[in-house]
């Protein structure tokens, strides 16, 4: 049974990604933004699951502990996952250039980690989420074109599916809101059993 008692809880967005943001704002949900830069080097033999997990709590844990309730603290990271390989963030464009190839004319999954801690009393969510996507193959045309967009240099797996390379997926199997970076039907599910619900007067902005 859903708790209610949190209905005027404010969102706290532990992330300063613009993608998760405008989702959550699109979704009609208003909440503020608070930095949660935390490392995010692997676990040597960490699955991509647990990766994602730890991150995403490591995150609600830091803003939850700056953070004064009523609130919900709102944490979230993704990776791509080819095969047994993770994909991050490229830090090179070389780097870019290799994950793209890797990515080329396959189905790969992405997979978000989310993390929820209800304030004042640290009630806690966290869950993973995975999409599978299928990609198109690439020429080296393709891959050096979408390089220069400068698009692919702060994505996980270096592309954007909402962006250009949109263009090269022609297949997915999942949340769409989980390959951009917020499993956002998933999401609503958690808030709802941690008694948040979204006024209409939300949609106004963040």
């Amino acid at each position: 049974m859903y708790a209610v008692h949190v209905v005027t809880s404010k969102l706290i967005l532990a992330s300063a990604s613009p993608r998760r943001a405008e989702i959550l704002h699109n979704a009609g949900y208003a909440f503020s933004v608070v930095s949660s830069a935390i490392d995010e080097t692997p676990i040597p033999g960490e699955t991509a699951e647990a990766m994602v997990q730890r991150l995403a709590d490591a995150k609600a844990e830091l803003v939850a502990a700056r953070s004064v309730g009523p609130a919900i603290v709102i944490a979230a990271d993704t990776a791509v996952l080819v095969g047994t390989q993770i994909l991050g963030k490229p830090r090179t464009t070389e780097d870019a250039r290799q994950m793209l190839q890797s990515l080329s004319g396959v189905t790969h999954s992405v997979i978000t980690g989310v993390s929820l801690v209800r304030l004042p009393d640290v009630e806690r969510r966290s869950f993973v989420e995975a999409t599978r996507v299928q990609f198109s193959m690439l020429t080296p045309e393709d891959i050096e074109d979408y390089l220069a967009t400068g698009e692919p240099f702060d994505k996980a797996g270096a592309y954007a599916i909402q962006g250009r390379a949109g263009r090269f997926i022609p297949r997915i199997e999942g949340c769409y809101f989980n390959v951009v970076g917020m499993p956002l039907a998933r999401l609503a599910r958690e808030l709802a059993e941690l008694g948040y619900r979204a006024g209409m007067a939300d949609a106004a902005g963040v």
